[in-house]
């Protein structure tokens, strides 16, 4: 019996539809709130065989719950924990450390108690150490806790209590994806720049980060899991690609016109600190300091550890965004 957390949520749902596909016995948690639609329509993209969702065996509970997960892992062997909470918005800080760092370190817990053999714990590239001017990140990279995001900090310290696991005798496996390219609930996570670049996005930067798409994170991690390799943690990296062509390339696929007005540093601090004013009317907070400050910040990463572990090709980004783009405007459009 596999386990899987996070399965809502935009990678989960495509390791499960993954999984499924192998014919593995699977077993997902879910909050008694999640939507499971979600995860029905993502199979959906691939899939005409509806019984294929069917083969979840589905357990209500949360990674708080400490006793809802003992009993969710019961006769359960391997572990996929992918639940988190993404979020740079101040108001919900203070849930996303407690859910990132206390509820994996609940996961640990009830894998180590119940003898689970191997777990797959899905991180960050955010946990993942910065270098200047550019300068290919790796996994060796230092961690900078005074220059990191609290999202950073949450999925930094959350990396530790696996590695605690595997000082107590759990075999683990850290992956780190970068940005994640693929079809889930729209306007949710990553997926959210798709909605903003169809809404009619004027704006870009020249920051620089890494992005891959869903299926090759989904992909690597079964492979990793399904071999030898144990403790070792992977940047999952496609290609390091500028948000100004990461927009370019949304807006030519969903038929929209490219951003066209360079935000600098000035603009998009003022822009954030207007956007925090006007949240204490209750409007929508879509910027904030930290993500101001990572859309001009240049972070490029290194893919050659998982490249020479699996010899996997990945996706192109080009292509990830084109499909993706179609199956948005499928839903879009009409």
């Amino acid at each position: 019996m596999i386990f899987v957390t996070g399965g809502t949520g935009l990678l989960g749902a495509h390791l499960l539809f993954d999984l499924v596909s192998q014919n593995k016995k699977v077993r997902a948690l879910k909050r008694e709130s999640s939507n499971i639609d979600i995860v029905k329509k993502v199979f959906g993209y691939y899939s005409h065989d509806s019984t294929l969702f069917d083969n979840i065996e589905w357990v209500e509970g949360n990674t708080l719950d400490i006793v809802s997960l003992d009993q969710a892992l019961q006769a359960v062997k391997t572990v996929y924990h992918c639940a988190a909470v993404v979020s740079f918005n101040p108001k919900e800080r203070d849930e996303m450390m407690k859910i990132n760092i206390e509820g994996t370190a609940n996961v640990v817990n009830a894998c180590l108690h119940a003898g689970v053999e191997k777990m797959c714990h899905v991180s960050s590239t955010a946990a993942i150490g910065k270098k200047q001017g550019g300068e290919l990140i790796s996994e060796e990279t230092e961690w900078d806790n005074k220059k990191s995001s609290y999202y950073s900090k949450s999925k930094y310290w959350s990396e530790q209590e696996v590695w605690r696991g595997k000082e107590e005798g759990l075999n683990i496996v850290v992956v780190n994806p970068s940005i994640i390219i693929g079809p889930g609930k729209w306007g949710r996570s990553s997926t959210n720049v798709f909605t903003e670049v169809w809404k009619g996005l004027k704006y870009y930067t020249l920051g620089v980060n890494a992005f891959v798409d869903v299926k090759d994170v989904s992909k690597c991690m079964l492979q990793l899991m399904d071999s030898k390799t144990n403790n070792e943690q992977y940047l999952l990296v496609s290609e390091n690609l500028s948000f100004k062509d990461l927009f370019i390339q949304i807006a030519l696929a969903l038929g929209k016109n490219v951003p066209f007005i360079r935000a600098n540093a000035l603009l998009t601090g003022i822009a954030w600190r207007a956007n925090k004013l006007t949240s204490y009317l209750g409007m929508r907070i879509i910027l904030t300091n930290e993500t101001a400050q990572s859309s001009q910040s240049i972070s490029r990463y290194s893919n050659d550890k998982i490249k020479k572990e699996l010899g996997i090709d990945f996706i192109p980004i080009e292509k990830s965004i084109r499909e993706t783009a179609i199956l948005f405007l499928q839903q879009f459009s009409s």
